[in-house]
């Protein structure tokens, strides 16, 4: 049988086109992980990654498997504070002086009913953005965070009810150098600032609860960014952010929208 080292190695070829690739990889593949979360539980999901490396000018392509193999080697089990050591074995793996990996997970986490106090599994989607390139690493969060908002101008023009929405509240940011930046701290703060928070469960004692707190916090979508961008300007251990809100209105066909990006 005839092993792979008697086989011609066709990507470590020379290209004599002297064009550097960017990015070049694998995109879209699945694979489990171990999330571990703020207070050091495991939490086992699925996610999707994208893994790229820098190509030079006289090299004819990279090695696809090596990135497979990076993710099948041992558990891929990291938090947001360790994930540049799977970019930095992508970096060293592909022989590259750059890495960048995108991932994309569900991030899950038992909340209790506000009332009855019942345990149910929350979702929210997670991205995680890291860059190594000469040596200094990178990393990014993103989180998307349904949250309830309640119009301010409806309940005060109105005799009785307002009307509210589903709304996505979107926080990309950067923890300053040195510090570790959690998930939930960034769902804690686009929860505390909505009208209210979602559950996946809820009884009647618990819907009397969601909404009346709902009504008794408005906001535009105005307020939810501005009132969300106090507190990441404050925090020192973010750098940036990019905060976004989309409130998916129920008496339009179309969408609230708003956007504060901020490089401190």
């Amino acid at each position: 049988m005839m092993k792979s080292c008697d086989l011609p190695d066709t990507q470590n070829n020379k290209d004599t086109r002297q064009i550097v690739i960017d990015k070049v990889g694998i995109k879209d593949i699945s694979h489990p992980i171990t999330y571990v979360d703020r207070n050091g539980n495991r939490m086992p999901t699925v996610g999707n990654f994208t893994m790229t490396v820098t190509l030079p000018e006289h090299v004819k392509g990279t090695h696809m498997s090596r990135f497979i193999e990076i993710l099948n080697d041992g558990p891929c089990e990291f938090n947001s504070g360790n994930f540049d050591r799977i970019i930095n074995k992508v970096r060293e793996r592909l022989e590259s002086d750059t890495a960048h990996i995108t991932l994309d997970f569900p991030f899950f986490r038992k909340k209790a009913a506000p009332s009855s106090g019942v345990e149910s599994m929350m979702d929210y989607q997670v991205t995680l953005y890291g860059v190594l390139d000469k040596g200094e690493s990178e990393v990014m969060m993103k989180v998307v965070v349904p949250v309830t908002s309640l119009c301010p101008c409806s309940k005060s023009i109105s005799k009785y009810g307002a009307h509210n929405q589903r709304s996505h509240i979107t926080i990309k940011a950067k923890a300053t150098k040195g510090q570790t930046l959690y998930i939930e701290d960034l769902i804690d703060l686009a929860e505390r600032k909505a009208s209210c928070e979602l559950y996946a469960i809820l009884k009647r004692e618990d819907e009397k609860v969601v909404t009346e707190r709902a009504y008794d916090n408005p906001a535009f979508v105005e307020d939810l960014v501005r009132d969300i961008a106090v507190e990441l300007n404050s925090d020192e251990k973010i750098s940036y952010y990019r905060l976004e809100s989309e409130n998916f209105e129920s008496i339009h066909n179309h969408s609230a929208y708003a956007l504060i990006e901020n490089q401190k």
